[in-house]
């Protein structure tokens, strides 16, 4: 039987409500909210619709209306039934799990840090969090167990141990069970740990650095190196998790949109903390706007589920309710909260990087195994291979004017990068900036072990730098009667841009063409891009060894008092060393500028 719409809607109320489209079994195919209901239930019926909306039209059988007495009280009603009925035509977030928590018991003497989630807090001790994921909650107590060795068994292991377990032969628990660290400095132990979860840690660095000088004053100096160390772990946590001085609470919504890929991004950022992300790909079956969808992602996030709701909500697109979803924010959590887009400062950073996790982890979902599968099966024809191959290797060069020269050699199959048969060449003996004997060391050091068997073959030899290194690699490959490798040279066009490269096969009087839109170029960027990459990381690596012998005292600006202040604060030269531009520039009287002069003293 066709549902008669104008007969339906010759009824409806003109109120705020919520609606749910039913098909001809009772099924529910979408439940919606409006303003008005009568108007919103018209544009499906008298509208232009796109075709997905017109598919889910086509099937409705019923329309049950439920008016409520504001919009606020039909948005919350709408995302319960969302919740409930889980509509195959609405944006569905499937992980809707509690969010996980670091719970401390006020019930015991020696508490330890643990693990949970939540719908229900109960008042028998501190919930710190939410984390967005149990990854970023387990991350963290491991980091406050090794800190602060903190114990992490089960109240019964704890009752009945009678000699220290193997947590505290590796320095993650002081084995409070049998009494080698007394109530008092275990709980201020957890007490440090605790803060530093909260946000605290740079009030704990101060604590813990006024105690290891006075611990250095009593020549006590076991007890100032083990405090020393806790600083300098713990001006690593903060140089990881530092985002913003100033603070703030707030969760930071991005949605990235390629064909055929969608993804959302929500990151969570807790006393200026960045905690971690959660990725969701919801469905987008009725093609709605950006705008409309991450509304309805948005919605459903806080009140499909209970949730606990930060000051401030940042989306990366503006919202079609976005004054309505703050007002049903503000009256759920009791406070002011805002919700918006437009934003300045650390906020604008917080922001580009909710929108840089979503547009790599939409990138991650496209590099699936069927886009690989596809690229290798694409260089087999652009090759005229029999077979498809199963190995690439690309080897690549990487100096600073012929300084600390590294060649790499990635490693690709049909999983991608092989990252566990990467290695790096340390070139010596040859002549600064020779990039063709630093090749020519490189293919040969590496073929030997394929040639007797220590080393897997590959099915094609990639080498990133044109005629002369190909040259270069032929004359290995004679050299050492290799001729089952199919050898492959990259040189990059004369913009230097991705497409107009230059591709040979086996030699440079052969050269291959190919679409820029290729797959089989696609893959071969790929594996050429990553070599570089990875010679990059490991030319830096070994400059930077061989040039860390500067010391605080050679570096002009430094004086006795800076220097003190910058070892104070990192706990030693160490700490110095590890420091970013950004962490040296926290230093009482340490200027930018003065801070990126050591930086570079340092490191190059």
């Amino acid at each position: 039987m066709t549902f008669d719409s104008k007969q339906f809607l010759s009824s409806v109320s003109t109120s705020p409500g919520v609606y749910r489209m039913l098909d001809d079994q009772s099924n529910t195919l979408y439940v919606g909210k409006a303003k008005r209901l009568k108007a919103r239930l018209a544009s499906y019926f008298r509208g232009q619709l796109n075709t997905k909306t017109q598919a889910m039209v086509g099937r409705i059988a019923d329309v049950q209306v439920t008016v409520t007495r504001t919009e606020t009280e039909a948005l919350l009603l709408e995302q319960t039934l969302i919740k409930q009925l889980r509509p195959p035509y609405n944006i569905l977030l499937r992980d809707d799990k509690s969010y996980p928590f670091v719970f401390v018991t006020d019930r015991h003497t020696y508490p330890a840090l643990e693990y949970k989630r939540a719908r229900q807090r109960s008042d028998d001790g501190r919930y710190l969090g939410p984390y967005p994921s149990s990854g970023a909650v387990r991350e963290s107590l491991a980091l406050m167990q090794k800190i602060f060795h903190i114990r992490n068994c089960e109240d019964s292991v704890f009752a009945h141990r009678s000699r220290p377990c193997l947590q505290y032969q590796i320095q993650r628990c002081s084995a409070p069970c049998v009494d080698y660290i007394s109530a008092e400095d275990y709980q201020r132990d957890v007490e440090h740990a605790v803060m530093c979860l909260e946000g605290k840690s740079e009030n704990v660095t101060q604590e813990l650095m006024e105690a290891m000088e006075a611990a250095s004053k009593a020549l006590d100096f076991e007890e100032a190196a083990r405090l020393r160390d806790q600083v300098q772990q713990l001006r690593q946590l903060q140089q990881r998790q530092f985002v913003d001085t100033g603070g703030g609470d707030a969760d930071i919504f991005a949605l990235a949109q390629r064909p055929g890929a969608l993804g959302v991004s929500v990151l969570s950022v807790r006393d200026g903390r960045l905690l971690g992300a959660r990725h969701h790909t919801p469905k987008n079956d009725l093609d709605l706007p950006l705008e409309t969808l991450l509304t309805e992602v948005v919605s459903q996030y806080y009140f499909g589920q209970p949730h606990n709701v930060p000051n401030e909500v940042i989306t990366s697109h503006p919202l079609d309710d976005s004054e309505l979803i703050a007002e049903a924010l503000t009256q759920q959590a009791g406070k002011r909260i805002r919700v918006t887009n437009q934003v300045r400062g650390h906020r604008a950073q917080w922001q580009q990087l909710a929108i840089t996790n979503a547009e790599q982890q939409l990138a991650s979902q496209l590099a699936n195994q069927t886009q690989l599968t596809q690229r290798f099966t694409a260089l087999q024809k652009a090759l005229g291979l029999e077979e498809t191959p199963q190995r690439l290797e690309c080897f690549d060069i990487s100096h600073s004017h012929g300084e600390a020269t590294v060649a790499s050699c990635v490693v690709f199959d049909h999983q991608g990068p092989r990252k566990s048969d990467y290695r790096h060449f340390r070139i010596e003996g040859v002549a600064a900036g020779d990039d063709y004997a630093a090749m020519q060391q490189a293919l040969t050091r590496r073929l030997k072990r394929v040639k007797s068997g220590e080393a897997v073959a590959p099915d094609i030899l990639i080498v990133d730098g044109g005629k002369g290194q190909l040259n270069m690699a032929r004359e290995v490959f004679k050299e050492l009667d290799i001729t089952h490798i199919m050898l492959l040279g990259v040189a990059k066009g004369t913009t230097r841009k991705a497409g107009l490269e230059s591709l040979f096969v086996e030699t440079a009087d052969n050269p291959l063409d190919l679409d820029p839109a290729s797959p089989a170029l696609h893959l071969i960027q790929h594996i050429r891009d990553e070599s570089h990459r990875f010679a990059i990381a490991g030319h830096r690596a070994q400059r930077d060894k061989a040039r860390r012998t500067s010391t605080l005292q050679e570096i002009p600006g430094i004086g006795p008092k800076r220097r003190r202040e910058l070892l104070r604060f990192f706990g030693g030269l160490q700490g110095v060393q590890k420091a970013s531009r950004d962490e040296l520039a926290r230093v009482p009287g340490i200027n930018a500028s003065l801070a990126d002069s050591i930086y570079r003293a340092l490191n190059g």
